[in-house]
């Protein structure tokens, strides 16, 4: 069977599920996309690893698996969306160590924020992409474009639309004060918030 490549697309709150969260991939030559439910916790590490300039203090789960990875020489090659079953994505990793491949088993959403640390590539079977996958509507796309699920602004996306902040009174130093202490307490949402905003200054 052959493989698809896909590319992470934006994360959306999830219409069906309360408190989750749909990661939507893109196959790279087509317009074919895959949403996947995913969880908020997973959603949030996805999320980080693909943003550049917020940088937690301590390791997330993701992190310290590719520090482990790293120490010990494991690479991860890709990640393969393989099976569907009830609903029910399954994945699996491809390591290499030592010239010898590994496949192991891991959730989907585990295996994408893998991956995106790896900067390894995600594919699917063209199987499961007939079965799974669907068209946006150009409403869709554009209304996902609008909520600002391009990858360097999903963190801003993990969390409820919030009311101006104020933020506009502070110094552009008191901002970057601000957003150092709310990376250091781990307050990701609001780091998000202030970086934006630091953003808008000329």
């Amino acid at each position: 069977m052959s493989l698809i490549q896909l590319t992470i697309k934006g994360i959306s709150y999830s219409q069906t599920q309360s408190g989750a969260y749909a990661l939507v991939l893109s196959e790279m030559n087509g317009k074919r996309t895959l949403p996947i439910i995913i969880g908020a916790f997973e959603a949030q590490s996805i999320a980080i690893a693909l943003e550049k300039e917020i940088k937690p203090p301590r390791p997330l789960t993701h992190d310290l698996f590719k520090t482990f990875a790293d120490r010990f020489l494991i690479n991860v090659k890709q990640v393969i969306i393989h099976k569907l079953v009830d609903g029910v994505f399954f994945s699996s990793l491809i390591c290499e160590h030592n010239g010898v491949e590994e496949i192991i088993d891991a959730r989907t959403s585990d295996a994408i924020a893998i991956a995106v640390r790896f900067q390894a590539p995600i594919y699917t079977y063209v199987t499961i992409l007939e079965k799974a996958g669907v068209f946006l509507k150009i409403e869709e796309e554009l209304a996902m474009n609008d909520a600002g699920v391009e990858p360097e602004e999903m963190l801003v996306d993990l969390d409820e639309p919030k009311e101006n902040t104020g933020f506009s009174k502070y110094t552009l130093q008191e901002l970057h004060d601000q957003l150092n202490e709310a990376v250091a307490n781990e307050n990701y949402e609001l780091a998000a918030e202030i970086r934006d905003e630091i953003s808008k200054r000329p």
